[in-house]
């Protein structure tokens, strides 16, 4: 009889996480037909202009994953800010950029953290056995299973100025996309066909002739940041693809052409 008893309670377990997990894809569906209300739009049209060139359809898709972003993600202020619904709207609409047209999610994100302006960071950095911790003044950081910290006056300064190629919330999110391949390494989880040999030759090639500009004093369009490592190239790279996409294409169009196939998207055609 106790066998029984613990097969039933067994099944019952089982039938419970079923019947969750059905629900939670039902609410999931529904967050993504969802349409914003003409407030939220006209926050989101104000505080991300970029939006603005999306094409119709990815305008509506867009709206649903914000939607879903904003059920699922907690935004906590710290250092005295509240938080409103306007920073909100603006981060997951910058955020949810990246994934506008593709079944990539924020699967491991649950948390943001915002503090007013720049902020105090304690990093470790090894080197054998010796431990060495500095504090960093930072403008926005990314963990592997969240959260993400990011200063509001630069994630504001950054949707408004869409072409300067520098927008800390692109940033900070592409860590969470590459993040999602296991590591923040500069390889993300390649696009149905995308081969990982060709990115690979494809980024390793821009990171390495960026590496040789910066030695020689010179600028181009990706960010001289992106030789602190592979995965701060990537992330500085798709700042760029957002918002200086025919800049990147002229000057790198084998990466334009890859983060393209990647996020199955073209910003150089938005209007």
């Amino acid at each position: 009889m106790p066998t029984l008893i613990v097969l039933g309670l067994m099944a019952l377990a089982a039938l419970a996480w079923g019947v969750a997990k059905l629900l939670r894809r039902r609410s999931r569906a529904a967050l993504l037909t969802m349409r914003l209300t003409e407030a939220q739009r006209a926050v989101i049209s104000a505080k991300v202009p970029i939006t603005r060139r999306l094409p119709p359809d990815l305008a509506r898709a867009l709206e649903g994953r914000v939607n879903l972003f904003l059920d699922q993600v907690e935004f906590l202020g710290r250092g005295g800010l509240e938080v409103t619904d306007e920073m909100r709207l603006s981060i997951a609409a910058q955020a949810c950029l990246l994934v506008v047209n593709t079944d990539t999610w924020f699967v491991n994100l649950r948390t943001i953290l915002i503090y007013p302006g720049a902020f105090r960071s304690r990093r470790a950095s090894h080197n054998g056995f010796v431990v060495t911790e500095q504090d960093t003044v930072r403008t926005g950081e990314s963990w592997a299973r969240g959260p993400v910290i990011l200063s509001w006056a630069h994630s504001e300064a950054g949707a408004a100025d869409e072409h300067d190629g520098h927008n800390v919330v692109l940033h900070e999110f592409a860590h969470q996309v590459d993040d999602l391949s296991g590591a923040a390494d500069g390889a993300p989880v390649m696009a149905r066909g995308q081969s990982f040999a060709e990115w690979a030759r494809v980024f390793t090639g821009a990171y390495e002739r960026l590496c040789e500009k910066v030695e020689r004093g010179e600028r181009g369009v990706i960010d001289p940041y992106g030789c602190e490592g592979h995965e701060e190239f990537f992330a500085v790279a798709v700042e760029v693809f957002f918002e200086q996409p025919a800049a990147l294409m002229e000057e790198e169009p084998e990466v334009y052409a890859q983060l393209s196939t990647l996020f199955k998207l073209d910003p150089v055609a938005w209007q």
